[in-house]
């Protein structure tokens, strides 16, 4: 299949341009094309796990990745779909971003040097951090109109609150690394989410204009429910890759639980499986579709954590859910005994732990019988745990039907 047909099947594709040329393209050789990440944190969350699976797939039908770390645009920050302005970053922060983003990267696409597609990673503070700014603006700025930028999607919510001059770079300056990437590694594609759809237009429109060559823009749908909500968005927050972000085992949970509705769209996105078996499974109903969940629980844990972390939050959840012991992989808070004799109720627990944002909406959920502790239901909002309680193996909480924690001694 040609690669494009590939992203397609599974559903990954939102725009496209100048398609003829790229299915032309892609069957006539390797394309080198990249995506970008800006470092705004030290872990990637589910959301840039789309593009990362999408770069995946590509890789894996012959062509070449370049995963562009934004160590340059970084120190500026994206104004797509933000009413305000990003929080300014250290260089050290950057560069300390970067490198763990690099290391999560590993795990999905192949570095090696001994394959012709062997993919890069690349990071564009190595030609950003130090232009000269006039030659810029001759070599690159001639090229823009104002008039032009100003429709841009990414620039339309923030022109309400306040554009800064600062952010009005933004595209410019992705627009120079595809141009900067086209030079040196002969990329022709960038691809990445829906909402960078401006920036990468005026990217693929400075080469064709620059260097008179076919250049092209890729992007994907976004991760959302069947009702129109982003997914990835747990009581505590972003879902992280970084497993001291999110657990394995709450990663694997937020899969298992998710709607019946969403299950074969996330299989064929998040998943390598064939597509007859995303098929077969997602067409499943009524409790049948309960193995679908637990097969894309299952694979996408495994992608992002290996396969040991993926069976022990499988086992944790089936122990827990079937009534046996509690699993290794189950979130826990070890407390120590100053820290117990300190605060020991349940309530500021409940929220320590992130299974309610505040005491008082933990105060309330006992209050309405939604926390039970050993599988006892606990109404009385000034319940306390002491150590025996802990001791052990500790004591298991659960909020609602699907949110657990372990409390113990440490």
């Amino acid at each position: 299949m040609n690669a494009l047909d590939i992203l397609k099947e599974r559903g990954f594709i939102a725009q496209v341009t100048f398609e003829d040329e790229l299915y032309k393209a892609f069957d006539e050789g390797m394309v080198t094309f990249y995506t970008g990440f800006d470092p705004t944190a030290d872990s990637l969350h589910i959301g840039h796990y789309i593009p990362i699976m999408a770069m995946a797939h590509l890789q894996r039908a012959g062509h070449r990745p370049i995963a562009l770390m934004g160590g340059g645009t970084g120190m500026i920050g994206d104004p797509s779909g933000k009413s305000d302005l990003r929080k300014m970053m250290t260089v050290e922060t950057v560069d300390h971003n970067v490198s763990c983003i690099k290391q999560q990267m590993a795990r999905f696409l192949d570095f090696d040097s001994g394959r012709e597609n062997a993919a890069l990673i690349a990071n564009n503070a190595d030609w950003l951090r130090g232009l000269n700014y006039i030659d810029f603006l001759r070599e690159v700025g001639s090229l823009f109109s104002v008039n032009r930028m100003l429709t841009a999607e990414c620039y339309k919510q923030r022109m309400e609150r306040g554009l800064t001059f600062l952010e009005f770079n933004y595209m410019i300056m992705q627009s120079y690394d595809f141009l900067e990437l086209y030079k040196r590694y002969g990329c022709i594609l960038q691809a990445g989410g829906d909402d960078q759809w401006s920036n990468m237009l005026s990217g693929a429109d400075l080469i064709r204009r620059k260097e008179q060559k076919p250049a092209f823009a890729l992007t994907f749908k976004l991760l959302l429910t069947s009702d129109g909500r982003k997914m990835g968005k747990t009581e505590k927050g972003a879902l992280w890759l970084d497993p001291n972000r999110t657990s394995p085992y709450e990663f694997y949970q937020y899969w298992r639980n998710i709607d019946d509705a969403d299950v074969e769209k996330c299989l064929a996105l998040l998943t390598f499986l064939p597509m007859e078996e995303v098929r077969r499974l997602g067409a499943l109903k009524d409790a049948a579709i309960n193995e679908a969940k637990r097969v894309l629980a299952f694979e996408v844990t495994k992608l992002i954590h290996g396969e040991e972390e993926a069976v022990k939050a499988r086992d944790a959840a089936e122990a827990l859910f079937g009534g046996g012991a509690m699993g290794g992989s189950v979130p826990t808070t070890a407390l120590t005994a100053a820290e117990l004799a300190e605060e020991n109720r349940l309530v500021a627990l409940l929220a320590r732990a992130g299974l309610c944002k505040s005491n008082g909406e933990a105060r309330k959920t006992v209050q309405q019988g939604g926390v039970t502790v050993n599988d006892e239901k606990v109404t009385d909002v000034d319940f306390r745990f002491t150590p025996e309680m802990l001791s052990g193996e500790g004591a298991l909480v659960r909020k609602g039907k699907k949110s657990y924690h372990r409390f113990k001694l440490a």
